[in-house]
């Protein structure tokens, strides 16, 4: 059987194995810009929105380290990931299409928790299906690939609400729950997308064969979740330098994230409609209008990410890293000062660069640190670094939202862009192992 060394790809070969994140990312893009004006739509409090974010975090630290442990492990007919994408897309299609029709705020809540297991399903596979394939010298081009895709997937999630809006569809009808019709079709377009970009990378891109000895030294290890537990603690042990140091950063990092996705439209709101009112016209229009915002930074995103493939080989994926989040978070820091809808778009290109590099540098850095035959498992305890910093501000940030921050979504916002340029700082300490230069007889597949 033949070997599963990676091998050198074409870019087009990488894109169609990437385009798989494109319905996975338009699901979260929807997620990110409708879940907190939904909740509020249903009658939740501003200062209680953080916990209401407690499925995306909470099913990632769950579900992401013993899903990529298991997928190490898998022999299945259709491969080790392969398995994982399906199931996944599935599940996150079926509830994309119920999330809208919620009639009550505990409905809604839980059916995030479903469909951000769904996700996760899938997600880690996914990153670890890209080290699988690719060679170190193209592991850059792989993952910002996925970071590209990530921007152009939810540049049409956060604007599929206004381009209903410019196609004929009224923006203050809404359903019996007070959810925007937009937003129903909205979700029903992620359905379709979730399902279909996944199958487009099954069909067309074949995960690598299992050569006889590795396929005999997993079968020595025979697949179960005590054997999954185990092997998270073991390589949890094992872990790299490179990622305990990204850790500290992804901890400032995604906590200043959540900030932001919890409380832009309610901040933009504020400043610019004078209102946080959800049963306003004002307020569905600030809706809109953070779509927009949120369309265009990813849009920007999908732009920078392959902009920084030669970026990342002249300057290192660590300092572009470093200086993208500085950016972002002097870009946050002005936001709230800014009194102008159309001017509230500048800062939004530092978040876009930023995001670009946030979905793909840190992989960079730390696919050349672990072990291939643990790619699965790192790729999940990775991801703990992203939903334990997010747990950490859903419980706090709750504390102390009417005293520090004197109940201003504003100031969440401001909040945001500290922690992000205190991040960038962080990366300073990252190590990073140095990938080796291709080599003459890698052959394109």
């Amino acid at each position: 059987m033949a070997s599963t060394t990676p091998r050198h790809m074409s870019l087009w070969q990488i894109i169609n194995m990437n385009f798989g994140f494109f319905g996975i990312q338009f699901s979260f893009g929807l997620q990110q810009s409708n879940m907190s004006p939904i909740y509020n739509y249903l009658g939740a409090d501003e200062a209680s929105l953080p916990l209401l974010w407690l499925a995306g975090p909470m099913t990632g630290l769950l579900v992401q380290p013993i899903i990529g442990a298991m997928s190490d492990r898998t022999t299945s007919r259709w491969g080790r990931r392969t398995p994982y994408f399906l199931v996944g897309a599935i599940l996150c299609s079926l509830c994309l299409l119920v999330m809208p029709y919620s009639p009550t705020l505990w409905m809604a809540a839980s059916l995030l928790w479903i469909l951000d297991a769904a996700n996760n399903v899938t997600m880690e596979p996914y990153r670890a299906f890209v080290s699988d394939k690719l060679d170190k010298p193209q592991h850059a081009i792989g993952f910002l690939t996925q970071s590209a895709f990530t921007g152009l997937a939810q540049t049409l999630a956060y604007l599929a609400p206004s381009m209903l809006v410019w196609f004929g569809m009224n923006k203050d009808a809404v359903g019996s729950n007070q959810i925007p019709q937009i937003v129903y079709v909205a979700f029903i377009i992620g359905a379709v997308l979730s399902l279909t970009s996944i199958a487009w990378s099954v069909v067309t891109t074949r995960e690598a064969p299992l050569s006889d000895a590795q396929l005999a030294a997993m079968k020595a290890k025979p697949l179960s979740m005590k054997s999954a537990l185990r092997e998270i603690i073991d390589a949890a042990r094992d872990m790299p330098p490179t990622m305990k140091q990204l850790a500290v950063v992804y901890l400032f990092q995604w906590y200043a994230l959540f900030c932001y996705w919890q409380y832009i439209t309610l901040a933009v709101s504020r400043s610019l409609f004078g209102t946080t009112d959800a049963t306003t016209t004002a307020f569905r229009d600030a809706g809109l209008l953070t779509g927009q915002m949120g369309a265009f930074y990813n849009f920007i995103s999908f732009v920078s990410a392959f902009a920084m493939v030669p970026l990342v080989r002249r300057f290192g994926s660590k300092s572009l890293h470093g200086a993208c989040l500085a950016l972002a978070g002097v870009s946050m820091l002005l936001l709230p000062m800014i009194q102008d809808r159309w001017l509230m778009f500048v800062p939004m290109i530092g978040v876009g660069v930023a995001w670009a590099s946030i979905m793909g540098n840190p992989y960079v850095m730390l696919a050349g640190s672990i072990p291939p035959e643990r790619t699965g498992v790192y790729m999940g305890i990775f991801n703990m670094f992203i939903v334990i910093p997010m747990m950490i501000q859903i419980f706090t940030l709750p504390l102390y939202y009417k005293s520090l921050l004197a109940g201003n979504p504003q100031n969440a916002i401001r909040l945001g862009g500290a922690l992000l340029i205190i991040a960038a700082i962080a990366t300073i300490w990252v190590k990073v192992a140095v990938a080796p230069a291709p080599t003459r007889e890698k052959q394109a597949v």
